[in-house]
């Protein structure tokens, strides 16, 4: 993605005064939070049963998110890019079983090890080869796809407000929208924040009792902050050798967009040190029993709209999410969310999420032909064919094959990488 270059007020290596310093770091925190929160929520409804659970999660991702972003700011790309929880890798743990978590944190700490083998190989300039404008394209669109059951279900949790729910998703996701388009600035940049707070006070005041309902059971659970033992599935390790590439492909598009836009200098480096401690972090957070964190590709759009590309200003934001991780009450007050403002949210981000793929499509003329077309709709279909199958099918399949097979995403990205790179070969360009 390419960005035209703006005029900045701080560049890359300016340090602001203090008080210019909080303020954009307060930005970045804001921006950050409902990342952390929606992605940790949905985790929950698959692996976390009690109160307690899920907000000792919580309180290790806010703690490794604000490590994550310090130690990339200081020792690792070295920009002004923000990170957060990587959405394609919720995509694995959503398809595996709640049984299979020690599984789920080895493949990620797996994952992690690979990438940060890869920083320091020159296998990074043939894979960019590899995964050519279209493959990317699908792999941004299938994120969004394989997450629409998801999102289905936490829209539609409370069956008794079945039309309540269907009104309020759509007026809240219009008004979002509308707000992005008129705001400015830190309004814009944190208007999923906003949304998060407006939709989950409208949505307590409309629906009353039934709006959230969570075990708060605190006492008799045993909390430990490591994964218990690593343990080896190997198609789930497959199934999220397909995730880690897609997180490969956002966080090499998200350190060189933000590159672009800020002019820095000496990118090569920078997307290797980078991609190292992404792998070093996946690894750390596979260890501790949380989803891997990837750098996220709205830092650009946050720079252009503020003129402050100052990397020094994440550090207050680094600092905030670790200081909120000592304090519980605060996490749980934080995570409060009813079910279908989480779809909400997660419908808005999948939003901008496809939106991407969408401006590649223009940006580099990428279907000239209806053969390129093809390449990119068959993935599209197996992939929204296998997330919406039955449940029985999945069933049906042998053990060791099902997290491949039933797993939209990885079959969508298998699907394209077959239409690319052997039927529709000569088209490539």
């Amino acid at each position: 993605m390419s960005f035209n270059p703006i005029p900045l007020k701080y560049k890359n290596d300016d340090k602001p005064g203090a008080w210019p310093m909080l303020m954009y770091g307060l930005q970045w925190f804001l921006i950050t939070i409902p990342i952390v929160l929606i992605i940790t929520a949905v985790v929950g409804e698959f692996q976390l049963n009690t109160l307690a659970e899920r907000t000792f999660y919580t309180q290790k991702l806010f703690a490794l998110t604000g490590v994550g972003l310090v130690i990339q700011v200081l020792f690792g790309h070295r920009m002004p890019v923000v990170i957060g929880p990587a959405s394609v890798l919720l995509i694995g743990i959503i398809t595996t079983q709640a049984s299979q978590v020690a599984e789920v944190y080895t493949a990620i700490v797996c994952g992690g090890v690979l990438l940060f083998l890869l920083s320091f190989s020159g296998w990074i300039k043939f894979l960019q080869r590899v995964f050519t404008v279209r493959i990317v394209i699908v792999i941004l669109a299938l994120i969004a796809f394989t997450l629409a059951p998801t999102i289905l279900n936490l829209l539609f949790s409370d069956k008794a407000n079945a039309f309540f729910s269907l009104y309020f998703s759509l007026a809240m996701v219009f008004l979002m929208l509308l707000g992005s388009n008129l705001l400015r600035g830190i309004w814009k940049s944190s208007i999923v924040l906003w949304g998060l707070l407006f939709g989950s006070v409208s949505y307590y005041l409309l629906a009353g009792n039934a709006a959230h309902q969570l075990n708060s059971q605190v006492t008799g659970t045993e909390l430990s902050f490591f994964l218990p033992q690593l343990s080896f599935d190997p198609g789930i390790l497959l199934s999220f050798l397909f995730c880690f590439i897609a997180l490969f492909i956002n966080e090499l598009g998200s350190v060189q967009s933000v590159g672009t836009a800020i002019e820095a200098t000496g990118m090569a480096h920078r997307t290797k040190r980078g991609l190292r401690f992404t792998g070093l972090m996946n690894i750390f957070s596979g260890g501790v029993g949380v989803i891997g964190p990837v750098d996220f590709s709205l830092s650009p759009g946050v720079i252009m709209s503020t003129g402050c590309a100052s990397r020094y200003t994440l550090l207050p934001a680094g600092a905030a999410l670790i200081f909120c991780a000592f304090f519980p009450d605060v996490i749980v007050f934080l995570s409060s969310i009813p079910k279908p403002v989480m779809g909400v949210i997660l419908l808005y981000l999948m939003t901008t999420q496809l939106s991407s793929a969408f401006q590649l499509v223009v940006q580099d003329d990428a279907l000239p032909n209806f053969n390129s077309c093809m390449t990119i709709a068959f993935p599209l279909m197996i992939a929204l064919i296998i997330s919406f199958m039955p449940v029985a099918v999945a069933e049906a399949m042998p053990p060791v094959l099902r997290p491949l097979l039933a797993n939209g995403f990885v079959m969508g990205v298998i699907a394209v990488l077959l239409m690319e790179h052997v039927i529709y070969r000569n088209n490539r360009r």
